[in-house]
């Protein structure tokens, strides 16, 4: 028999310490290359060097017990149901909750204690807070999560972190440094604690006070919070019975699909979609996601010169080539199954677009041909001879017609949730639009090989880490829909994006050209490119050995470039993100709820519009 390797030895205690803390016999600790994360009771961590360092493993024990914590501590649905909805706003509520779970740990287990604090120390090191040089720069979701802890434990700031606190304690405290002092008297009530958590946003200005929730609602939660693990595991029997509902759901998305393409939708009993936006929250909320600050702009100087350190890793893929045609089928399922109330509203919106576009084509017909469709005017003619010709016409083409539109969708982590199942959902209902009034339409997304760089970052390091080395990770820019394919071929395609794991970092100024390039040479005269963003590019490898600014620089650049030369048509749509900023024709909007009716009027404003 083998000997057990160290390194298996030590994942095996991880478990049997993860299991014990989160009081939970069926947790499962594993190891992944990728940023650490946890779904369901299957808790991943960073792989430590077979050495097993002891950094490495005092960072790999604070992410299983952080993520143990979370198991026993934490009620998804619950906090689903308190969270904002405003992206900036829901990143620091998520920050505030994940403080309560770990300083839940850090009171009981000075083990735990210390764990929690190396695995803090590993994530700061690409946080955008420890590079802040202004307050606009210093992302809240961090500065929040950073205070709260230090309130409910006692333990000090990080090194690293404290210049980009000092950016805005001040000011937290002046608005809301009451609300902090009060977080530690529910610190075991988690539905007490998310109220005093809603306050301190909107003392901060961050929501506006609609959060509250409803009285019945709370009182039930209450009470679910008098035996917490027992919530917990209702949750986990949810996560666990997920891939038994597989076949059901399929159904009911083929049903859901063919009322769609009558203008109709399906209703779904609230329990169902409750469960299913809990299962969305789970996906969203890893205390390793980040998200993305609004900086300053930062106009680029002429001389800025972008530049790869490697393109060799960089991948153009289709959905595919990612997974197999079975997990396609069961992704579909589940974001049709997660969004089937909205998508009989964006529905409805996608008719109207179609009837507006179908009004502007001035149809115009040729006679008398010898095949085509055939003349009712002729009909006569035809039964009384049907060898009889020149009784068909043919429909002559239109400007109108002669038009591509480009969904370039944004994929990266800060996108998790419901921004990525409602982008998704209204990309697909445009695209199925849009092809019945003959306008092509194309589906794309741009995301990252890896967290914190790939094979790029490793090459660089290889090469002995020279200076201003540029872009430093792998790209990924994903086909999910070609602008020939017919929307029946492309459907499924489109659930990739629930795929856990997909969505990293993002480049956006690459994407941009990459999006644009396919489109220049294609023969129609319209060019139209939507983007769908929810934040600024950021990629933490990038941007640790080169300017903070270096990204946004190129995305300003490329953007100038497509406004002023190119013949594509650019407009943008920001979710809680100010895209106007960047782009000269572009909306911002605060709900990724809004998105299906923005897409709708963006496109029908630009078909309205005169060609440039």
């Amino acid at each position: 028999m083998s000997q057990q390797t160290p390194l298996e030895a030590f994942r095996q205690v991880l478990g049997g310490t993860a299991r014990a803390i989160a009081h939970e016999p069926e947790v499962e600790v594993g190891y992944s290359a990728d940023a650490p994360q946890s779904l369901g009771k299957a808790i991943k961590v960073p792989m430590p060097a077979r050495s097993l360092p002891a950094d490495q493993v005092a960072e790999a024990r604070g992410f299983a017990d952080g993520a143990a914590l979370r198991l026993r501590h934490h009620n998804a649905a619950l906090h689903q149901r308190n969270a904002p909805a405003e992206a900036v706003a829901r990143a620091a509520f998520d920050a505030i909750e994940q403080a309560r779970v770990e300083a839940l740990g850090a009171r009981a287990m000075q083990g735990v204690r210390a764990n929690l604090a190396s695995a803090l120390d590993v994530r700061l090191k690409s946080d955008p807070l420890t590079r802040a040089r202004s307050r606009d720069e210093v992302p809240l979701s961090s500065a929040l999560g950073l205070m709260v802890r230090e309130r409910l434990t006692g333990d000090a700031p990080p090194e690293a972190a404290r210049h980009g606190l000092s950016l805005v304690r001040d000011w937290i405290e002046e608005k809301a440094g009451h609300d902090l002092d009060a977080l530690g008297l529910t610190l075991d009530d988690q539905a007490a604690f998310a109220r005093l958590a809603t306050r301190l946003l909107e003392d901060l200005e961050l929501v506006e006070g609609e959060m509250q929730p409803d009285d019945e609602q709370e009182s039930g939660e209450e009470g679910e919070g008098d035996d917490q693990d027992q919530g917990d595991d209702g949750e986990d029997q949810q996560d666990d019975g997920s891939g038994q509902t597989d076949a059901p759901m399929e159904s009911r998305a083929e049903a859901s699909a063919d009322a769609d393409d009558d203008g109709e939708s399906v209703d779904m009993d609230e329990e169902s979609l409750s469960e299913m936006e809990s299962d969305m929250g789970d996906e969203g909320e890893q205390g390793t996601m980040p998200v993305r600050p609004n900086r300053p702009p930062a106009d680029p100087g002429p001389q800025f010169d972008y530049k790869a350190y490697a393109e060799e890793f960089d991948e153009v893929v289709t959905a595919e080539e990612l997974c197999d045609e079975e997990e396609l089928v069961r992704l579909r399922a589940y974001l049709d199954q997660q969004l089937v109330h909205l998508q009989g509203a964006v529905t409805k919106l996608a008719n109207r677009l179609q009837r507006r576009l179908m009004a502007q084509q001035n149809r115009s017909w040729d006679f008398d041909q010898e095949e085509g469709l055939l003349d009712a005017a002729r009909l006569a003619r035809v039964v009384i001879n049907p060898a009889h010709s020149l009784s068909y016409k043919i429909e002559r083409e239109t400007d109108f017609r002669d038009t591509v539109v480009t969904l370039l969708i944004d994929n990266s982590g800060s996108m998790r949730g419901r921004p990525i199942s409602i982008a998704a959902i209204s990309a697909d209902i445009m695209a199925r639009t849009l092809e019945r009034c003959g306008v092509k339409t194309e589906i794309l997304g741009f995301t990252t090989r890896a967290w914190k760089g790939g094979q790029s970052r490793e090459k660089w390091l290889a090469n002995g880490r020279p200076p201003s080395p540029g872009r430093l990770n792998d790209l990924r820019h994903i086909v999910y829909k070609r602008a020939d394919e017919p929307y029946r071929h492309a459907r499924k395609s489109l659930g990739l994006m629930m795929r856990e794991g997909l969505l990293k970092e993002n480049i956006d100024g690459e994407a941009l050209l990459w999006a644009h390039n396919r489109m220049i040479g294609r023969v129609e005269e319209r060019k139209i490119l939507m983007v769908i963003s929810d934040g600024a590019p950021v990629d933490d490898s990038t941007l640790s050995v080169n300017s903070g600014s270096y990204l946004e620089k190129h995305l300003r650049q490329v953007i100038a470039w497509i406004e002023n030369r190119s013949p594509v048509e650019l407009v943008a749509i920001g979710i809680g993100h100010d895209v106007t900023r960047y782009y000269a024709r572009a909306v911002t909007i605060m709900d990724a709820e809004q998105l299906g009716g923005t897409m709708v009027e963006q496109l029908a404003g630009l078909f309205d519009l005169p060609q440039r």
